[in-house]
């Protein structure tokens, strides 16, 4: 393995074995620590509890990198178990980016920020979702987590162009990538696809993840498997295929 990733509020407890166990492993490997928690993009106040935990997780471990998602969360006090997407208007965008710098300010670091997966789009909408992410890089200081599944899943989801995306944000600011499977699933006369990193990267997406390496260049790559994982070999074939597309695209850098 080149390195590991881990979620962040996984580890917020004080002690136990599953931190020693990452601490042990993030003795071997570089580690990023990856939050599903904190709602970026919610109206309701930070919560500061959380930050506190996050923070406190970054000193123990000395993670490389550290993400977060483009989400809202919460809404009167209510917590949602979800990364919801939000709006991709001017408003939203310097809300987002707002808080982006409070946790930064914060945390005493740069974050990155992933895209999401969607199934609707917002008739409010005036930006591109690679409009949106590149104007929060230029107004936050932020880094990207490009999720290349989460592209290929709202090209067919809300008839976006990947190709466009992939070229539309700023190639200095993605420092890492995502891969996953998704569900295809019959809603009426459509086709949804589900994000549910329950299967193998699909061809159409290792075609995208070769047309951003292409672009990005080889960098930090995770494909994530999180329900109906399978045998340890087909986890390691998939991680060996995702690094026969690094080594292609290292030697047409060098």
């Amino acid at each position: 393995m080149g390195w590991i990733e881990a979620h962040t509020e996984n580890y917020f407890q004080d002690g136990g074995p599953q931190l020693r166990a990452l601490e042990r492993a993030r003795a071997l490997y570089p580690l990023s620590l990856h939050g599903v928690g904190l709602g970026l993009g919610s109206t309701a106040p930070l919560d500061r509890e959380h930050l506190r935990r996050v923070k406190r997780a970054i000193d123990r471990f000395e993670p490389a990198l550290v993400s977060e998602h483009a989400c809202w969360g919460q809404s009167g006090g209510e917590h949602f178990n979800d990364l919801l997407p939000l709006p991709l208007t001017e408003e939203a965008l310097r809300h987002l980016a707002s808080r982006v710098r409070e946790v930064q300010d914060v945390l005493g670091r740069q974050i990155l920020v992933e895209n999401l997966s969607s199934y609707l789009a917002f008739t409010s909408s005036q930006l591109t979702e690679w409009e949106f992410l590149s104007a929060l890089v230029e107004e936050s200081g932020c880094g990207l987590l490009l999720d290349v599944n989460n592209i290929f899943v709202n090209s067919v989801n809300l008839g976006i162009d990947p190709h466009k995306f992939i070229a539309g944000v700023p190639q200095h600011a993605v420092q890492e990538m995502h891969l996953a499977g998704h569900l295809r699933k019959q809603v009426g006369q459509r086709v949804l696809l589900i994000d549910d990193h329950g299967s193998a990267v699909c061809p159409d997406v290792w075609r995208l993840f070769e047309t951003a390496l292409r672009r990005l260049g080889p960098i930090p790559t995770l494909i994530e498997w999180d329900t109906d994982v399978p045998a340890l070999d087909v986890l390691v074939a998939e991680a060996a295929l995702a690094d026969q597309y690094l080594e292609r695209a290292r030697e047409l850098a060098a």
